[in-house]
């Protein structure tokens, strides 16, 4: 117990919250007897900060790789996948068609659990700190009831029932929670860290740059907006009260953004969102995930190269033709996609380039929102084929000011209502994605046209990135039960032109019947034989 706790005392000031910066497994182990025990921790406030530093380093951890945070996403209509072999455990959620022994299945589903270990920890035992004020406790274990929220916000829009673990040890003979108990504790999670979280940090490790790195109330705010929204569509189907009430939460960020309670506000163009320059002092970002690539890999850059291109990536994901074709020109369609690619070869073309007859294996648009320099901090180039490295920093996004601007005119509209703000804050979002004053959005709009409006602006701010936990262009399309329509239409998979005479289909072919069951993934093999109740 002393070496791990030494350990972990060591390395803490170093460590800013979600930095992944240490390995802290000594809290995760399934029996963490003779280690860092409930009974004889606590025991001081170095206790409680390396028990939070633990927890984000699990966070972490476990949104460092595809396999670990999102391959679920790839349902979405933004995102497909590869035709190769390799990728198997990808394309059987672009194709809707997932096995229990998917390969990245169990991966997904161990890394919540971990997380929601960690928090447990916190949340059962920290409470009797000795000699740390009460605030501090609150926070710490505001924290960690944010998180758990988080994780079980992520398995119930995975999995649908899933069974529900309060305390540290894990049961393996659990009961499956239906997923109205599970939003239920979702929500009395987040009512917790909503009161206990602070408005600011101002001391590292929990702050950087003069923004919050851990959980703030802000943050847990637009998180609740996000959960009433998905309470409100499939499976729950709770409708207008409970856009009714992420209208409420989403516009008390935007009370709080407008008054100067919280410090967030749009960087003025789009291509700084995911930039180098912003990538620790972001301001529109209300929660990340932040990296150092020293200390922890995180395979993320490589991952929107093609394999054919001269940066040397492996292609795990690549764009949707139909939503590429759809998606408005302007700065925000130039930062999301490659304008042009360059192939081995070295010269520049169009996606869509290929021979006659056909040489390349995947041919499809190609995003570069996570993509870094190929010097350490620098600005990625496109026009630059130097491969870059396979591990990376660039910050995971879990939720933007825009995104929360969104949700506001969504949930607005989806109530039946329309408003000035709701206008405004869209049109804040559409302008900036322009990269002029359009205002496209007028007060003239239906409530429907204005959900419609903010839910695809939502898309297009959030495509090709599933790095970020909370809010994919998949999530929007799970709660609002548009799996099944993507899902006939990648079965048709229609050619599209995509310029003057030329015309490209998806590469991943779709086939069999729909049902509902394709709404989720099923449990991981692994696990069933585990827990009975699995199967």
């Amino acid at each position: 117990m002393k070496t791990a706790y030494k350990y972990i005392r060591r390395t803490l000031p170093f460590v800013l919250a979600g930095l992944c910066l240490v390995s802290c497994n000594d809290f995760l182990t399934e029996d963490p007897k003779g280690q860092l025990t409930s009974e004889n921790f606590f025991s001081n406030k170095e206790d409680l900060d390396a028990s939070l530093t633990a927890l984000y380093s699990v966070i972490a951890s476990s949104q460092a790789s595809n396999n670990l945070c999102g391959t679920n996403f790839l349902v979405g209509d933004d995102i497909s996948t590869h035709p190769s072999s390799n990728k198997q455990p990808l394309r059987e959620h672009d194709q809707f068609d997932v096995k229990d022994n998917n390969s990245w299945l169990s991966s997904m589903w161990e890394q919540r659990f971990k997380v929601i270990k960690a928090a447990n920890f916190i949340i059962n035992n920290a409470g009797r700190t000795p000699d740390v004020s009460e605030d501090e406790i609150k926070a710490a274990i505001g924290q960690a009831h944010y998180w758990r929220a988080y994780s079980y916000f992520y398995l119930v829009t995975t999995w649908g029932k899933v069974p529900v673990m309060l305390e540290e040890e894990i049961n393996y003979n659990a009961p499956l929670k239906m997923e109205e108990e599970i939003y239920e504790l979702i929500v009395s999670d987040l009512k917790i860290a909503e009161t206990d979280c602070p408005v600011n940090y101002t001391k590292e490790p929990y702050a950087r740059n003069g923004m919050n790195i851990a959980v703030s109330r802000g943050a847990v705010k637009a998180t609740m907006a996000y959960v009433y929204m998905c309470m409100a569509g499939w499976p729950l189907n709770k409708g207008t009260e409970y856009y009714k009430l992420a209208a409420g939460k989403a516009k008390e960020v935007i009370d709080g953004t407008e008054n100067h309670t919280y410090y967030y506000k749009l960087l003025d163009e789009y291509s700084k969102v995911y930039s180098w320059e912003y990538n620790n002092k972001n301001t529109e970002l209300l929660l990340g995930i932040y990296y150092n690539r020293d200390q922890t890999n995180q395979a993320a850059p490589l991952t929107d190269f093609l394999q054919d291109m001269a940066q040397g990536g492996w292609g795990d994901t690549n764009g949707e033709i139909k939503f590429w074709k759809e998606f408005p020109e302007g700065p925000r369609k130039d930062a999301t996609y490659f304008p042009k690619i360059i192939l081995n070869d070295g010269k520049e073309y169009d996606w869509w380039y290929d021979t006659n007859p056909p040489s390349r294996e995947v041919v499809a648009p190609v995003f570069m929102k996570t993509v870094e320099g190929a010097v350490r901090g620098t600005e990625f180039d496109y026009t630059n084929p130097a491969p870059v490295n396979a591990a990376g920093e660039k910050t995971f996004q879990l939720i933007r000011l825009s995104q929360v601007y969104c949700w506001y005119a969504e949930a607005t509209g989806r109530s039946g209502e329309i408003n000035a703000k709701a206008i405004e804050v869209l049109n804040k979002v559409r302008n900036r994605a322009d990269g002029k004053e359009t205002n496209l959005y007028k007060e003239t709009m239906s409530p429907e046209e204005l959900a419609e409006a903010a839910y695809n602006e939502h898309g297009w701010e959030m495509a090709g990135y599933y790095w970020g936990g909370i809010a994919s262009r998949a999530r929007d399309m799970f709660r609002m039960y548009r799996y099944k329509d993507h899902f006939e239409y990648r079965k048709e998979n229609p050619e599209i032109e995509v310029a003057p005479g030329v015309k490209r289909k998806e590469i991943v072919p779709v086939t069999g019947t729909w049902d509902d069951s394709k709404m989720y993934v099923p449990y991981p093999y692994e696990d069933a034989i585990l827990n009975p109740n699995l199967k």
